[in-house]
């Protein structure tokens, strides 16, 4: 388990039952040695008492990228999910969110993967995913992190 994950679980074990817990992920495309390659950042947020103020933790890891869109997308949702099935034996009855970086106007190219993803997050952890634009701790949390904390 990794200490971000061990850190956060800590963070939400000391928070009060009626905080808030937001998973979300993004990734960006970057080129080193004439190669692609994905950073994906994963997000926890802990809203304390879901209205005082947070704390966020995030953790990044660089992948090969192979340019399809959707792939990565998938990819996003199964770090939020396997972040979320690594936390959720601490979340008790706080509330409890996964965001995804999906925009399901078919004008936007991420429309590609919203069914698989929302049926993943549904099948894997039985609870529905949020997506833009209420999906703040991927499309704001997690961009940051994946633009500007790694």
């Amino acid at each position: 388990m990794s200490t971000m994950i061990e850190k956060a679980k800590q963070a939400i074990l000391d928070s009060s039952p009626n905080s808030s817990v937001y998973i979300g992920c993004d990734s960006i495309r970057f080129r080193k040695n004439k190669m692609w390659y994905a950073k994906y950042s994963t997000v926890i947020i802990i809203h304390m008492d879901s209205k005082k103020g947070g704390r966020l933790f995030h953790t990044s890891v660089d992948m090969p990228d192979y340019g399809n869109l959707k792939q990565r997308l998938l990819m996003e949702v199964q770090l939020a999910v396997s972040t979320a099935t690594e936390i959720i034996d601490v979340i008790g009855d706080r509330h409890f969110e996964i965001h995804l970086d999906i925009n399901p106007n078919p004008n936007h190219k991420s429309n590609v993967a919203v069914k698989e993803a929302l049926g993943w997050v549904r099948g894997s952890l039985g609870m529905d995913a949020k997506i833009k634009p209420s999906a703040f701790a991927a499309t704001h949390a997690a961009d940051h992190a994946v633009r500007h904390l790694t």
